[in-house]
């Protein structure tokens, strides 16, 4: 009997590769009000908060569905229909968000800069000062789009002092880069189960300000998107509203555990930057460039200039027969490709790679 292939080595911003054990935890079934599956939502409620010290300012709400689907929760529960929000653009991620608050019929305001630029703390307060009608600001962490990070602290700072709420898309950067809720004053952090947490697709969480839910009952136009009955629902009897993703839960409370035995984010973003730093010489002798400056570039996702001559489809359908999936462009100003350094991976799975990319590229 002929074995099952290898599963391939994801190389993308999630959905990514998981430890056998995160895979085995969703081999059990669970009663979605069943006292069991309601202490494991508590567990997971807890080990969010404590991965950014905000036990004490903030509370955990998760949501089924996928990143993009937290994010609009937030905005249709935290902006307000007489609120205005100012959304932070250098990348795609940005952009939807604008999309998301026109389609909730919010006032947005947007402040831009290129997708090779981080975004300028100056500027930002500069904005606020010159609209007192901005309640809202919004940044996206790590924009994906490129792998470009941005100047969290600084940000939250310049919002913090002008005396708006933050909301933070921390979608690519929770449980790997450093987010402290007890000294960087964020209203709501944004994230999913499976970027840096190494859990599967299917459940996105925010972290928020327990006063600013509190201030939001009734605020958000949808039923199910309602951070605020989310919340209320978990306070009152430990009971998500409707089905849970249980399989999904149970991952993200494994890969949690194997979070904190890793060492927490801090290790874990080590291992990223080893990651990247393989994955950026090794690339570098092989002649590709970095469509980022080193100083702009977060150790989650790498974009790469796609070389004349080569083009991206036989290149990725190349890699794939050989057991690695890397991830398209998404840039209007030039030909990449974008190749993720997170997941359950290390320098070795790295080295596999470039060998790969070395053979493909490799004269007939």
């Amino acid at each position: 009997m002929t074995p099952p292939p290898s599963p391939p080595i994801l190389l993308t911003p999630g959905p990514l590769t998981t430890r056998s054990e995160t895979r085995q935890a969703m081999l059990r079934d669970w009663g979605s009000r069943d006292p069991a599956f309601i202490a494991l939502t508590a567990e997971l409620r807890r080990r969010l908060l404590a991965i950014a010290a905000g036990e004490a300012t903030h509370v955990a709400v998760p949501l089924q569905g996928s990143g993009t689907f937290i994010v609009e929760a937030a905005i249709a529960t935290l902006v307000g229909p007489g609120d205005k929000l100012l959304v932070l653009v250098n990348g795609a991620y940005g952009d939807r968000m604008v999309t998301i608050a026109r389609r909730m019929g919010r006032a947005v305001d947007v402040l831009r800069w290129p997708e090779d630029q981080a975004v300028d703390p100056a500027s930002i307060g500069e904005r606020l000062a010159a609209d007192p009608a901005i309640t809202h600001v919004a940044l996206v962490h790590c924009e994906t789009t490129t792998g470009i990070l941005n100047p969290l602290a600084e940000v939250a700072s310049v919002v913090a002092g002008a005396g708006r709420a933050f909301l933070l898309d921390a979608m690519s950067s929770f449980g790997a880069l450093p987010i402290d809720l007890a000294a960087t004053p964020v209203t709501a952090v944004l994230a999913s189960s499976n970027k840096c947490l190494e859990g599967v697709p299917g459940l996105g969480f925010a972290l928020v300000e327990a006063a600013a839910l509190a201030a939001a009952a009734g605020r958000s136009p949808s039923l199910s998107f309602d951070l605020h009955a989310q919340w209320r629902g978990f306070e009152t009897d430990g009971q998500w509203r409707f089905t849970p993703p249980v399989q999904v839960v149970a991952a993200l409370v494994e890969a949690l555990k194997l979070l904190e035995a890793e060492g927490g984010p801090a290790a874990r973003l080590a291992r990223y930057q080893d990651n990247f730093a393989t994955l950026w010489s090794g690339m570098r002798r092989l002649g590709f460039q970095l469509f980022l400056p080193e100083g702009l570039q977060a150790p989650i996702i790498a974009t790469f200039h796609l070389p004349p001559g080569l083009a991206f489809r036989p290149f990725y359908d190349a890699l794939a027969e050989r057991g690695f999936l890397i991830y398209p462009g998404k840039l209007t100003q030039a030909e990449t490709f974008r190749i993720g350094c997170i997941g359950a991976l290390d320098r070795r799975d790295f080295d596999r790679l470039l060998a790969a990319i070395a053979a493909v590229l490799a004269p007939a």
